[in-house]
């Protein structure tokens, strides 16, 4: 039996990730902060799930701060391959505390890779890195491919670009096993709710049901190459499964701006999205990415991945989910206030 680590293993990709590895019959570790309230709702299921059978899944308490900490559980634990999720992700977040971003997103990636070697695993231990379409930032390629040159444009895209060259540093150096997965934006019903896809699903559906009047939101031109976040994770599984480490991108080839999803959503709701939809600057970020797609084409010839949702499809099944959830909010308000 696979032993695996994943840190950020309560996120959106970290939940699918998990499923999928259980699935495979992998023993599953993740790390988990520590805080007053269970943040765990993604993954509670796959202790129960009866598809999954012998789940063998276990959280650890921890912090990509805690150098000494990650050292301690590698040795303990010594995993066969780790997904490195983990990170402050929210770009527009970054540039409100870019310190923070840059020791957890970037120097959290080095003292993971350093905690590898230290441990002796750095030849044992096949190891991916979550790398961004972030880092291509003032994009200098369209699309944007492996050989594209980085211009990041934000905190979260430079942390970004720093873990990357970490990634590439110590499998130059070391003859480690590690990989970069640039992934372009992906999406779920898992997403958390202050990214611009899941805030407009989630207003859009509120606002059908009367529980929501407005949605505000910052630059509605921006374009983005939309994936399915469930699809994505199978790519980061495949990177780990060949002989070498390698980076690799994982996009649609596809591009789409914020408006085209707020029209999408509110066509399949049947409202007029400008009679709810308005600006607020305070969403604006100090500088933007204006254009992001991505050429998968290494990936579909190395590891034989391509996407098979496209943005109409992934665009309803977030809706269908939301549109659920609104009415039970519904049906949760109307019991109590009646």
């Amino acid at each position: 039996m696979k032993k695996a680590l994943i840190t950020g293993i309560t996120g959106q990709d970290g939940s699918y990730l998990a499923e999928l590895l259980l699935e495979k019959g992998y023993e599953v570790h993740g790390i988990i902060r520590r805080c007053s309230t269970f943040n765990t709702q993604r993954i509670d299921h796959l202790y129960t799930d009866p598809h999954i059978n012998g789940t063998k899944m276990f959280l650890h308490y921890g912090d990509l701060a805690d150098g000494v900490m990650l050292m301690k559980l590698l040795y303990q634990l010594q995993p066969d391959e780790i997904y490195h999720l983990g990170a402050q992700s929210h770009v527009r977040v970054s540039f409100d505390v870019p310190e923070y971003t840059g020791d957890i997103t970037g120097l959290g990636t080095l003292r993971l890779l350093e905690a590898i070697r230290e441990v002796g695993q750095d030849g044992k231990c096949r190891f991916y890195q979550a790398s961004s379409s972030e880092m291509f930032g003032l994009v200098q390629d369209v699309p944007q491919t492996e050989k594209t040159p980085f211009y990041p444009r934000s905190p979260y895209g430079c942390a970004k670009v720093y873990a990357y060259w970490l990634t590439v540093n110590y499998r130059e150096s070391y003859g480690m096993h590690a990989t970069n997965g640039i992934l372009f934006n992906h999406e779920s019903p898992r997403r958390g709710e202050t990214f611009v896809t899941r805030k407009i699903t989630r207003a859009a559906t509120r606002i059908k049901l009367g529980l929501q009047d407005k949605l505000f939101l910052g630059n509605l031109d921006a374009q983005r190459d939309w994936g399915y976040a469930k699809e994505y994770v199978e790519a980061m599984w495949l990177m780990l499964q060949q002989d070498e480490g390698d980076d690799y991108v994982m996009a649609t080839n596809e591009t789409n701006s914020v408006k085209d999803f707020v029209i999408e959503t509110f066509n399949l709701l049947d409202l007029d999205w400008e009679k709810y939809v308005d600006y607020d600057k305070r969403y604006e970020r100090p500088t933007e990415v204006d254009l992001l797609i991505g050429d998968p084409a290494k990936a579909k010839k190395h590891l034989g991945w391509e996407p098979k949702v496209k943005f109409k499809d992934l665009v309803k099944i977030m809706v269908d989910s939301d549109l659920v959830l609104a009415k039970q909010e519904l049906a949760y308000k109307q019991a109590t206030n009646g």
